[in-house]
């Protein structure tokens, strides 16, 4: 019988295997091998793209450098998974060789065995690294040889150990008879005294190739040397520590002072402190000073130069050590006015829902049910700090509120930064996330109590004319201002103000003189001065405008008797003009000034106008109280006067002369008459002699009452009731569309007034934030509930865009501070931010796929370093007691943060190993031994490449 032969197990698992894989190509003997064929193929197909098709492809940009990419893919093996990467740049300039060998866009395997492109193959598994010896090698060895079997030259790693070891092994074909070999390690603790100096790593390089007990230190082995040493600043913080008195003594005899009373925010006097404390955006440097390539032949050397200053070094650069605050990923983590006017955004869109502002509650509670008046609001003391400050604790003197202004700041349609209403607003930013319930009652009736005890309205001019180009609450509070003054004034008969208490204002032709015949009260002949006061009405000729003057002293008008044949209201003769009728000089009255209208008044005049159709008889018409004042003052003025020497003075362009007058003679020249052309020759011009002429039927009515005499044109009492009725009935959309507006400009100018040096770009940076706000905030402008969801979106993107502009401004703000007496590395690095974070400027989101971290160096020139020396100061003996100053080349006491040195050796090997045809006895200089060291006493890490003939 025959016997049944057995098929051994190994073959039926390898079979078995072949199924699984569904693998055809029965001349590879095992899954090694065709492991390797996997390997190959990708390194084929990544060679054969090339770079730029790889990019194409989707290669992903690491985030260290801008000019270092990888493309990845997964392998299996042995039913392990991995994963192989391959790196490589746009410009293969890095590496060895190249005079970059510290810069700091390189990846840890570059500067460790400065190689440019390489591959890099790792378990799929939570560590990434293999723990297995034997694995290890053999992954490296299937690497090995496709790279081999497809001619690549790209060196190859693999991780090994733990991941806190930073460990790897590799290899690299140099198409020759030469192999390199790599290998990466790092003691992470108790590092061997010898290995803390220079000397101990100098022979720790020898012993890599001296194969013999000789003692190191006494033969000499060139090797040449390149070293890098990176300093910190100590925080700012800490290194800003008040000294001690000497004794430990105070100077009242006491106890020592602590260290930390008489410090300062750094921003205790920026613009911004006075609303909030912002974190300092430079939290040190890193002091980065190179030696170039030297030759060392003993340890001795290594000893002298461990003790040589960091001012000998080559060269110096200076990277910013910066806050988080600055990342994107900080996004609503501080606190600023960007977060602010978040909340404002919020509590506007909310007001949205709202018909009266007793029912506005905190933007904490964004729904409808949640608006009623038990909410949380503000503690009364907050409110009671804050409108003391806007009402009681304002200087005497305020300063022009458009001085220092930005020049776009007026585009923004807001109140001025010191006026009543914008401090207002800076105020709400901070009171209750934006609570304006409590805060503007509280605040409107502060505003009536001042109007009701005649007390001056704080931070608002009483004088002036209203500002159309601010928001409606500001040109309110201005009328009311003025109000309030000349209410004050009439009561207490100030100088501005006659017996009845009207505003007085002489006019007269700009090109004509007028000669005064008023004298003060105690018999002085000299009159007082005038102050210019334009006024300009519908039927006034531009070319031919009049100039308005305003008695400064008390003077006595005219005549008491009212008779109409006695002179009063005289501001004195206007040059030589006579009057038609009489051979008498004309006189130029005293009038009232024009009354003062805001923007809505002055939209319900234009309503009214359209509504009766024509609009040039209906603006007289509404000129008629104006017109009739002046008329009147003129006759008072000049008794004998008539309708057309009325026109002759007020619209002299409808005065028409004869044709027979000399031609070239201007219209304006005309009326300034000689005395001996008497009576002038012309007539009105043909709309003031039409009949049922509006103009003449009021200057037949109006009586001869000089202004002293007449009713004031403006009623102070009314037009104040009418705006603290307005301020009362505000409803909360209205309130914070105009809240918001003057918040951002408030703020903006707030920060343009931070001193920051001669950086031009964070000047360009602030003109088109201004441009960007008054663009975006012209939806609430419209007075109407017109802004919708986009807009909403609009003004949060805003917000966003105004966050990085603060934050570039703080930035600025503390570079100029450290750099005072090196102002272009103050530019520098400031620039350098700011190009690395453009394309964040107005977005929210752009770039967190790939975190790019700012780490930019700038080179310190020769007249620079004493003053980055200086920021070095020598450390306390607070500070010196958790330092232990175990190595060399101290910087005003400080020792370094790292040091990073490369040793290589290099020999000549004759040019026939290689595969190249070279004329015989060329001889070229290979770099046989290469180890870059780095850390500090406590943490040391080792990398060794090795070209050898195998």
């Amino acid at each position: 019988m025959a016997s049944i032969s057995k098929i051994p197990s190994s073959a039926k698992d390898e079979d078995l295997e072949e199924e699984i894989e569904h693998f055809d190509d029965f001349t590879l003997a095992s899954s090694w091998e065709r492991f390797i064929s996997e390997i190959e193929a990708v390194c084929r197909q990544w060679l054969a793209d090339g770079t730029k098709n790889l990019l194409k492809n989707g290669a992903i940009s690491v985030n260290i450098s801008e000019d270092l990419y990888k493309v990845k893919t997964d392998l299996k093996y042995a039913m392990k998974s991995y994963c192989m990467e391959y790196y490589f740049g746009t410009h293969n300039d890095v590496g060895r060789g190249k005079g970059n060998d510290w810069s700091c866009a390189l990846h840890d395997l570059q500067l460790s065995f400065g190689v440019n492109e390489f591959l890099v193959i790792a378990p799929q598994s939570a560590s990434g690294v293999v723990l297995d010896g034997p694995e290890a090698s053999k992954l490296l060895s299937a690497v090995a040889i496709a790279l081999s079997n497809c001619s690549c030259l790209w060196p190859a790693f693999v991780p090994v150990h733990v991941p806190s070891r930073k460990a790897y092994i590799g290899i690299q074909n140099m198409g020759t008879l030469y192999t390199r070999r790599f290998e990466a390690d790092r003691i992470g603790s108790q590092v061997p005294l010898k290995l803390m100096h220079l000397e101990g790593l100098y022979e720790l390089f020898v012993s890599k190739f001296a194969f013999s007990n000789m003692d190191l230190s006494m033969h000499l082995f060139q090797v040449n040397l390149k070293m890098k040493l990176t300093y910190r600043t100590l925080p700012y913080d800490e290194d800003s520590d008040v000294q001690e008195p000497e004794g430990g003594i105070t100077e009242a005899g006491g106890s020592p002072k602590s260290k930390h009373h008489n410090r300062k925010p750094w921003d205790d006097d920026c613009p911004w402190s006075e609303w909030y404390s912002a974190e300092d955006p430079v939290k040190g440097f890193e002091l980065l000073t190179a030696w170039s390539e030297k030759a060392i032949e003993s340890s001795l050397e290594m000893a002298e130069l461990e003790n040589a200053s960091p001012l000998e070094a080559e060269k110096w650069s200076i990277s910013p050590c910066l806050s988080e605050i600055l990342s994107a990923d900080s996004d609503g983590k501080r606190i600023g006015f960007a977060s602010q006017l978040q909340l404002l955004i919020d509590a506007l869109l909310m007001s949205l829902e709202t018909q009266f502002v007793e029912d506005f509650v905190s933007v904490e509670h964004s729904r409808p049910e949640n608006l009623k008046s038990t909410a949380v609001i503000p503690p009364p003391t907050v409110l009671d700090r804050v409108l003391k400050d806007l009402f009681y604790e304002v200087e005497a003197a305020q300063p022009d509120s458009a001085e220092g202004d930005h020049k776009y700041s007026r585009t923004i349609k807001g109140a001025p930064l010191e006026s009543l209403f914008g401090q207002f607003c800076l105020h709400a930013l901070w009171v209750g996330d934006c609570n304006i319930r409590a805060f503007w009652i509280e605040f409107v009736r502060e505003v009536r109590w001042c109007w009701e005890e005649s007390q001056p309205l704080p931070r608002m001019p009483a004088n002036g004319v209203i500002d159309l180009s601010t928001c409606l609450i500001n040109q309110k509070l201005h009328m009311l201002a003025i109000c309030m003054d000349r209410k004050h004034q009439f009561n207490q008969k100030g100088p501005k103000a006659d017996e009845n208490g009207v505003f007085l204002s002489a006019r007269i032709k700009a090109d004509t003189e007028v000669q005064s015949v008023i004298s003060s009260q105690d018999g002085d002949a000299q009159a007082s001065c005038w102050e210019c006061d334009s006024l300009s009405t519908p039927d006034q000729d531009p070319a031919s405008h009049f100039s308005s003057f305003e008695h400064s002293g008390a003077v006595k008008l005219g005549d008491p008797e009212h008779s109409p044949c006695i002179r009063r209201g005289s501001a004195g003769v206007i040059g030589s003009m006579m009057l038609l009728k009489s051979y008498q000089n004309m006189h130029a009255p005293f009038t009232q000034d024009s009354p003062l209208m805001t923007e809505d008044m002055h939209e319900e005049r234009l309503q009214a106008i359209e509504a009766l159709g024509d609009s040039s008889r209906f603006s007289a018409q509404l000129e008629k109280d104006i017109l009739s004042s002046d008329m009147s003052a003129f006759k008072a003025a000049n008794p004998d006067a008539v309708f057309e020497d009325f026109i002759r003075w007020h619209s002299p362009r409808d005065w028409e002369n004869d044709d027979n007058m000399e031609k070239g003679v201007s219209q304006i020249n005309a009326v300034v008459e000689s005395t001996y052309d008497w009576p002038p020759r012309g007539k009105l011009s043909e709309r003031m002699s039409e009949h049922g002429n509006l103009w003449r039927k009021i200057w037949n009515e109006a009586p001869p009452l000089s202004a002293s005499e007449q009713k004031p044109l403006l009623d102070p009492n009314q037009e104040g009731e009418k705006v603290l009725h307005y301020l009362e009935t505000l409803r909360p959309y209205q309130l914070l569309e105009q809240m918001v507006s003057t918040a951002f400009r408030a703020t903006a100018d707030t920060l343009n007034k931070t001193s920051f040096g001669g950086l031009k770009q964070m000047t360009t940076r602030i003109e088109q934030l201004y441009l960007t706000m008054s663009t975006t905030l012209r939806c609430l402008q419209t007075n109407s509930i017109s802004v919708d969801a986009e807009d909403i979106k609009d003004l949060k993107r805003l917000c966003t865009t105004f966050a990085h502009v603060e934050n570039l401004i703080t930035l600025a703000a503390s570079l100029h501070r450290k750099f005072m007496q090196a102002p272009r590395l103050s530019e520098s690095i400031f620039n350098d931010y700011d190009n690395f974070h453009v394309p964040k400027l107005g977005t929210v989101s752009i770039g967190r796929d790939v975190q790019k971290v700012f780490n930019n160096e700038q080179e310190v020139r020769q007249g620079e370093r004493e003053v980055i020396a200086s920021m070095f100061t020598p450390p306390t003996a607070n500070q010196l007691w958790r330092k232990v100053l175990s190595m060399g080349n101290l910087l005003n006491g400080h020792e370094p943060a790292s040091r990073e040195i490369i040793f290589t050796k290099r020999d000549h090997l004759c040019e026939n190993y290689y595969v190249g045809h070279a004329p015989r006895g060329y001889q070229q200089e290979f770099e046989t031994y290469r180890m870059y060291i780095c850390g500090t006493s406590n943490d040391l890490g080792v990398a060794l490449a090795v070209t050898s003939c195998d």
